[in-house]
């Protein structure tokens, strides 16, 4: 048990407060292949109150902490899949102990990305598991810090209502010009589609994100999850094109040419990248994923989320800077961390195979080079659309 300490001032001098460290895994999955897709999380039932919780435990020593929620989640709520190491946030709450003791726990909460439900799993007898949605989730929960991070997981309700009105129609109603700006509307040129295509293009990273992580979560179904990714390839391929057609044959975009078609550009290099690792994983026929491996694949599948939930705000910069700032600041932050696992990862190789066999050294080389592109491609979407909010907001 990891232990945290802090120190406050009391009459008979000072003393220590020890604070216990926990970490949760949030096991969650989309109800749909659209980015604005409804999420929903899975609670189980604590063993003596029957109240619904998120998995978690303490930190184990020989486990990084997100490789132990990920195994919390298995033992509690019998549920497998991409574990991002970066956490989303933490709560604290307090529980009292057999010996009578009320403790104070901060919990550090890691993003699961559900790829396996099982059947049987080993706290299956003494616990319940359900499925909610954000909201019911939120609701069932006691502690108010969980519930206000599990509001703010997935933003696909606001997301929906800002797709409602376009930068015109809201230009239209701060002005008060009403059916005399409609007017004017249908003299302009067409702006095009260019929110819908980002959408749709943003729908086929994170297709090919969860995609991704099954593949390297060891699951069934191999070969069908590397055709998969191809075939999200693909359909990305399409949306760019449509996209570079549109900005062509268009007198009034959003934003300035330049910033779609680099924001484009960027999202559609994490999916190419996905392909050429799922590839290389299939030409090498590599099995044997290494615990770095799945965890940059992890960050890889959290990043697509927040992409994601951030794609749709463009559509209102201004309302939505703050929001868009938060979300660019989480991915850039994931991709440093990221760096620091294939730094890891690499050198791990490196010594394991430096006096032998140079082969598998270089394929694992080459594997972990593709996962560090896609996280520097997220990145790269992040200063971009950082970009777009500086010179809009």
């Amino acid at each position: 048990m990891e232990l945290s300490h802090s120190t406050s001032e009391s009459r008979s001098g000072r003393f220590t407060r020890i604070i216990i460290r926990q970490i949760a895994a949030l096991p969650y999955r989309a109800r749909g292949q659209g980015i604005d897709a409804p999420v929903d999380v899975l609670l189980v039932t604590s063993r003596e109150s029957r109240r619904w919780v998120i998995p978690k435990g303490n930190p184990e020593g020989s486990l990084p902490p997100h490789a132990a929620a990920a195994k919390e989640a298995e033992e509690e709520a019998g549920v497998r899949g991409a574990a991002c190491p970066t956490p989303i946030g933490s709560f604290r709450y307090r529980k009292r102990r057999k010996t009578g003791a009320s403790l104070m726990f901060d919990v550090d909460v890691y993003p699961l990305a559900v790829s396996q439900e099982l059947g049987s799993w080993k706290e299956a007898n003494e616990r319940e598991r359900r499925w909610f949605s954000l909201a019911d989730a939120a609701n069932a929960v006691e502690e108010s810090d969980l519930a206000a991070l599990i509001r703010s997981f997935n933003a696909a309700e606001f997301n929906g209502a800002t797709r409602q009105n376009g930068v015109l129609a809201a230009m239209a109603e701060k002005s008060k010009v009403g059916p005399m700006f409609a007017w004017f509307q249908r003299l302009l040129p067409q702006t095009g589609g260019f929110f819908e295509l980002f959408e749709a293009h943003a729908t086929s990273v994170v297709a090919a994100a969860n995609a991704l992580g099954r593949l390297f979560d060891d699951g069934p179904g191999r070969a069908e999850h590397i055709r998969e990714i191809n075939e999200r390839e693909h359909d990305a391929d399409n949306v760019i094109r449509e996209m570079l057609h549109t900005v062509r044959r268009t007198f009034l975009t959003p934003f300035d040419r330049g910033a779609i078609t680099s924001l484009i550009a960027s999202m559609d290099n994490s999916v190419d990248e996905m392909q050429a690792a799922a590839n290389a994983v299939d030409l090498f026929e590599f099995e044997a994923f290494e615990p770095e491996m799945r965890d940059m694949v992890g960050i890889i599948v959290d990043s697509a989320r927040l992409m994601a939930e951030a794609i749709p705000l463009l559509r209102d910069v201004a309302a939505n800077g703050a929001r868009l700032h938060e979300l660019t600041e989480r991915l850039v932050r994931m991709e440093g961390h990221a760096d620091e696992i294939h730094r890891a990862g690499v050198k791990a190789a490196f010594e394991r195979y430096r006096s032998g066999d140079a082969m598998p050294f270089v394929v694992r080389r080459e594997i972990y080079k593709h996962l560090e592109r896609i996280v520097d491609a997220f990145e790269d979407v992040a200063n971009e659309i950082d970009g777009i909010v500086i010179d809009h907001s």
